[in-house]
């Protein structure tokens, strides 16, 4: 039996990854939760998500870190970049290096989800 994608969420506010959370259970996604990107890097030994999500501005490891990180370890999971502010360089700079999305909070929900069935492997 196949389980479920799991997309892992990493922003430094609790509102944001509940809502996250709930979005993506709701459509029969698996969901795990950080803080922050180094407790993200940490549980990627134990398991590789099938995307990551991540919030571009976090105090001490920002979004483009996590991803910079993901690709120095060779990990090829699918990110997807959540920003609350507009910094159209940042935008470049992390497609550039591969992000599939850079998003805008406050997050559309449609948008996400159709982003997610365009970087999520096939059932």
């Amino acid at each position: 039996m196949k389980a479920f994608p799991l997309i892992a969420v990493v922003d430094d506010d609790e509102s944001i990854r509940k809502a996250l959370q709930r979005l993506l259970t709701a459509c029969g996604l698996g969901v795990t939760t950080f803080a922050c990107g180094q407790d993200f890097l940490d549980s990627v030994v134990d398991r590789r998500p099938d995307c990551l999500i991540v919030d571009m501005d976090m105090p001490t490891m920002t979004g483009a870190d996590v991803q910079r990180a993901l690709t120095r370890r060779g990990a090829r999971v699918p990110v997807i970049i959540i920003a609350g502010r507009d910094d159209p360089e940042a935008e470049a700079r992390c497609r550039a290096a591969g992000a599939a999305a850079y998003l805008h909070k406050p997050i559309d929900a449609q948008i996400l989800l159709e982003t997610l069935t365009t970087v999520l492997p096939s059932p």
